[in-house]
């Protein structure tokens, strides 16, 4: 027993990843394609898209947000885990991955489920919002963090009750310690951090879970 999360060294996250990673050979596929890329590093974890793909099965989650696709890991995992009626809506900048994510949800077959907006998502979630596009079950926002607050806010308009809004990269590779700061986004996730703490319209857990997962249910 112990009373605190373990820290994982390289041969102890090997093991969490040989007895418990589920991962399909397109997945395997699409991560070792998007390790190829210059900005290689805003591909999520294997096991943090794994487990976001539980919980969109213990929600029954059926109409899904995603701020933030970059080459489609993430939304492909949530969409593989939805009902066959679910319906996902992928928001992000125009970029030379965006056609990556697309061919690999057309080869999954899941192309029928994910709608991408390519807009600064602000402008889409407003658009969203004007659309009476309310009632989503489930937000995950992995994007620009100097917005993360003002996403935020239009999460909890869009999501029902009882929905869940994710945000990932709140651990920051521990740059949420630094007291000086000269960044925009480690400035932007320290208070949103801080918000979340204190904020009674949710309920909240952050996960040491890649680089941080916070979990926060819209009560």
């Amino acid at each position: 027993m112990t009373n605190r999360t373990l820290n994982l060294d390289d041969d102890l996250y090997r093991y969490l990843l040989e007895v418990s990673l589920r991962e399909t050979p397109l997945l395997r596929r699409l991560r070792d394609e998007t390790a190829l890329l210059a900005n290689a590093q805003w591909q999520i974890a294997p096991e943090q898209g794994q487990f976001m793909a539980l919980l969109v099965k213990l929600t029954g989650a059926r109409r899904i947000v995603e701020v933030g696709t970059f080459t489609g890991y993430s939304a492909l995992c949530m969409a593989a885990a939805m009902p066959a009626d679910g319906r996902m809506i992928c928001c992000d900048i125009p970029g030379d991955y965006n056609a990556v994510a697309e061919r690999y949800w057309r080869e999954a077959g899941l192309a029928g489920r994910i709608e991408q907006r390519l807009a600064p998502a602000l402008e889409t979630l407003v658009a969203l919002e004007g659309e009476g596009q309310a009632g989503i079950d489930l937000i995950f926002i992995d994007a620009d963090k100097a917005n993360y607050p003002a996403y935020f806010e239009h999460a909890l308009r869009l999501l029902r009750q009882g929905g869940l809004i994710l945000f990932d990269n709140t651990l920051w590779s521990g740059r949420v310690l630094e007291a000086s700061l000269d960044s925009a986004d480690t400035r932007a996730i320290q208070a949103l951090n801080l918000a979340l703490k204190d904020d009674q319209r949710i309920d909240l857990s952050l996960l040491p879970l890649g680089d941080g997962l916070s979990l926060c249910r819209k009560r």
